[in-house]
């Protein structure tokens, strides 16, 4: 597009949103990357920070009248590339649409903007008895509309479910500035087909979201019992945590972490709180009877050879959680990342573990691995220097993914699919899904301006 043209939409941006633009490239760099570590090839065109649904409206008839892309962002915390902007594009950050519009006691439900944090959210809950279940690892600087665009997960996933099973309602605003709700506040709702799941982790391209009515949980009652488990081998924690679920145990947390993650986080704290150790299962249970799950899910450790820690003191847990919480910092001073998340069912995980040394082997390439043991979603980080995915990377990569589409699971388990993933998805949908999924893309937005470029490859 013609710079007059790409200048007047930026002032177009100016006059509907007075003292809501920024357009210096300077102060745009940032929006050029996010915590995946990859970056655009230059600064966007602007950066836009509606205040109101109105304020998004206008900002997408602008954009769709000139063909100009709009890339929605939150807090930029994304691991797959996903709202990462470039030239010519306009960012549209919701960060300063971050209040509580309603908290409903009586149908558990609160109405919120998508740009509050979700720390932010759960601590002004609290003191309504009630909490909104999804927690990622980034849940401080994360923003709930964020997590919903990318059908976030974390930690506590096996007990409580994904973002999608916490959401009852949306107001988006499409492409050329309609505004349509999906969803329902009511506990029961099938009128239609369900255009608000297909919002959920759609990562920007199909709208923006403007508008979220959360499903809530009461606070848990009762004590958190924490135990961290440490066993001689890696196949012994798996062979435990396979017996947990098979027993039925549904534990908030069940968490597991190799010895390559555990050596990383030894060199980056210094300390070694468990010399030897080939692996490290956390686990906490909540509710009444959490202390007697978690002996029982200590017994099974320790029939499988691990030295257990078992508290309900909040310090020692708080250490035990830190541990496993400490993970991705200690990994970031290793060099550069790849973070990745295959999923596969819960009794194959082993088998992944198995085939992520293998193919570090094959490739030569640093490959620590952490595991959400309860719902089976592993994240194999590559580590490397250089700001560039090195191709052996990509190679070793692409086997892991295609080992866990082999062992019935799923390229993505929350991280989506963004920039870094795209060309792999068509392995995983085939052929005829992938087209179709296109063509519903192409209902939502025709002309291809909302995140182009994410995750279906041209």
């Amino acid at each position: 597009m013609p710079l007059a043209q790409l200048a007047a939409v930026v002032e177009s941006l100016h006059a509907a949103l007075p003292g809501r633009v920024e357009a210096d490239p300077g102060r745009l760099l940032p929006y050029t990357t996010d915590r995946s570590g990859h970056r655009s090839a230059g600064a966007p065109l602007a950066a836009v920070y509606p205040a109101s649904v109105e304020d998004v409206q206008a900002v997408c008839r602008i954009a769709s009248a000139a063909g100009v892309p709009i890339v929605g962002r939150g807090a930029g915390t994304g691991l797959a590339g996903g709202a990462i902007a470039g030239p010519g594009e306009i960012v549209l950050s919701l960060r300063d649409m971050d209040r509580i519009l309603e908290v409903s006691e009586a149908n558990r439900l609160a109405v919120v903007q998508p740009g509050i944090l979700n720390g932010d959210l759960n601590r002004a809950l609290a003191g309504h008895g009630l909490w909104w279940a999804p927690d990622p690892a980034s849940k401080d600087i994360s923003t709930v509309g964020g997590n919903i665009a990318m059908n976030a997960g974390g930690l506590l996933c096996a007990k409580y479910g994904v973002t999608r099973e916490a959401v009852l309602a949306l107001k988006v605003v499409l492409a050329d500035g309609r505004l349509i709700s999906v969803g329902h506040r009511t506990v029961k709702g099938v009128t239609g087909y369900d255009p608000c799941a297909l919002m959920i982790g759609s990562e920007g391209t199909l709208g923006i979201i403007v508008e979220c009515t959360l499903k809530l949980t009461p606070l848990v009652t009762g004590e958190t019992a924490t135990l961290g488990a440490f066993f001689a081998t890696l196949e012994d924690a798996v062979a435990a945590v396979t017996e947990v679920t098979r027993q039925g145990h549904v534990p908030a947390i069940m968490e597991l972490m190799d010895r390559r993650t555990l050596d990383c986080v030894r060199q980056h704290t210094g300390h070694d709180v468990a010399p030897g150790a080939e692996a490290y299962v956390l686990v906490q249970c909540d509710g009444p009877s959490a202390l007697a799950t978690a002996e029982q899910i200590a017994a099974l450790a320790r029939g499988a050879g691990a030295t257990v820690r078992t508290t309900t003191d909040p310090e020692e847990s708080a250490r035990l959680v830190g541990f496993r919480r400490s993970a991705f910092p200690a990994l970031e001073a290793m060099g550069t990342l790849l973070v990745e998340d295959i999923a596969v069912p819960r009794d194959r995980v082993g088998e992944a573990f198995a085939a992520v040394r293998r193919i570090e082997e094959k490739y030569q390439v640093m490959i620590p691995t952490t595991c959400h043991a309860g719902d089976g979603n592993l994240h194999p980080t590559f580590v490397f220097t250089g700001e560039d995915v090195p191709e052996h990377v990509w190679a070793a990569a692409g086997e892991i993914f295609a080992t866990a589409l082999d062992l019935g699971g799923t390229l993505t388990g929350e991280h989506g699919i963004g920039l870094l993933k795209r060309r792999w998805l068509g392995d995983e949908l085939g052929a005829e899904q992938y087209a179709l999924q296109r063509e519903i893309k192409r209902v939502f937005d025709p002309h291809g301006i909302l995140n182009p470029g994410k995750v279906f490859a041209e």
